[in-house]
């Protein structure tokens, strides 16, 4: 894939978005019709249920040696990688001038999709699943029957490639100017020395060829999450056992709160890493990953600077805390930092140097009539 071909994929995503999702709040009765609705290039199978019932899909297509296995809804309330596997099915679907791309991917590659591994808390707009377990901390234990579906796909399609697809907090910020982390990616340690092995290097490549792209697009907003190694974590023993975990962040971009489009940058991402997967292009020395920059938290959502608290000039900060409220998802505007907030950056920044406050929840009272 050269860059004009990207230039030209870019800027039809609209021709492959999937408009009958949108939003944050994704839940399996929302993707069940466009399931249903695939072409017959795709086939369709239940693979379990969750806790309450509710079943889980697996969706592959593709004829190749390759083996690659990529989930979303994890957690539930992080759907934008769910959005961008729609959109990708949409790719495949058409045939818009891209057949090169769409066949180097599908005819060496077979790639499997579950898109919601928690639709118990994609219906309730919760990490967790509905016994309050968090599906990414249970790879050892797998007391959730969602982690023993996956691991049994891991067993029965020993991908050589995983893609584990997560959303991450608007608190994340890139560079000097911290701007937001519009996508952040992660090759998993495999133990807490952080090792650079074999498998690790084989998973930086790929997403420095990710990267090297999505900088055209969405310069100095990609950054790379800790790699801390987690021994409960699914990125960190999947990588452990040999097969190779890109894990996708989808995150901030100016006034995204739907992640609507991030999801392009997202789907860019999955379209570019597997590309790279099926031509075997991955040449590239993989200590350029490390030049990719560590995600930083010095984002909010607003910030409010010069306001006089308790006779002291500060700024303050504020986080929406995500909520579901009788069916509706609202963003609820909370202080979260009341100092010098020069080093950071946020979606709005607005300068009211005739605020003044002296207790704490006079400035909560005061966001609340301001910002809800």
């Amino acid at each position: 894939m050269n860059l004009k071909d990207l230039e030209n994929i870019e800027s039809c995503f609209n021709s492959f978005y999937q408009s009958q999702i949108k939003g944050r709040w994704i839940q399996l009765k929302d993707i069940l019709p466009l399931i249903e609705n695939l072409n017959s290039d795709f086939k369709i199978n239940k693979i379990g249920s969750s806790y309450q019932k509710k079943d889980i899909y697996r969706i592959s297509i593709g004829s190749g040696k390759i083996k690659v296995l990529i989930w979303s809804q994890m957690h539930g309330n992080e759907s934008t990688g769910t959005k961008a596997i729609f959109d990708l099915f949409s790719f495949f679907e058409s045939s818009n001038g891209f057949v090169d791309i769409k066949d180097s991917i599908l005819k060496n590659c077979t790639l499997f999709f579950i898109p919601m591994l928690n639709p118990d808390g994609a219906e309730k707009y919760t990490r967790v699943n509905a016994l309050n377990i968090d599906l990414n901390r249970d790879v050892i234990d797998q007391k959730a029957t969602e982690s023993a579906v996956l691991q049994k796909m891991l067993k029965k399609i020993n991908p050589k490639y995983c893609f584990n697809l997560h959303d991450q907090r608007t608190i994340f910020s890139i560079g000097k100017k911290n701007n937001p982390a519009t996508i952040s990616f992660l090759a998993p340690s495999e133990d807490e020395k952080r090792s650079i092995t074999v498998g690790r290097i084989e998973t930086m490549k790929i997403i420095i060829s990710i990267n090297n792209y999505l900088q055209k697009f969405i310069p100095n907003q990609i950054g790379r999450y800790t790699d801390e190694f987690y021994p409960t974590a699914t990125g960190d023993n999947f990588q452990k056992m040999g097969h190779n975990t890109i894990l996708i962040e989808s995150g901030h971009y100016q006034d995204d709160y739907q992640r609507e489009k991030t999801r392009k940058y997202t789907f860019l991402s999955l379209l570019l890493g597997l590309y790279s997967i099926s031509t075997s292009s991955d040449t590239h020395n993989f200590k350029d990953y490390f030049n990719i920059p560590n995600n930083k938290e010095n984002y909010l959502d607003i910030i409010i600077k010069d306001v006089t608290y308790k006779n002291k000039k500060v700024d303050l900060g504020i986080l929406f805390k995500e909520k579901l409220e009788n069916s509706k998802l609202l963003f609820i505007p909370e202080i979260e930092k009341i100092e010098n907030l020069n080093l950071f950056n946020a979606n709005l920044v607005l300068h009211n140097s005739r605020l003044k406050f002296n207790k704490k929840k006079d400035v909560d009272a005061w966001v609340k009539n301001e910002f809800i």
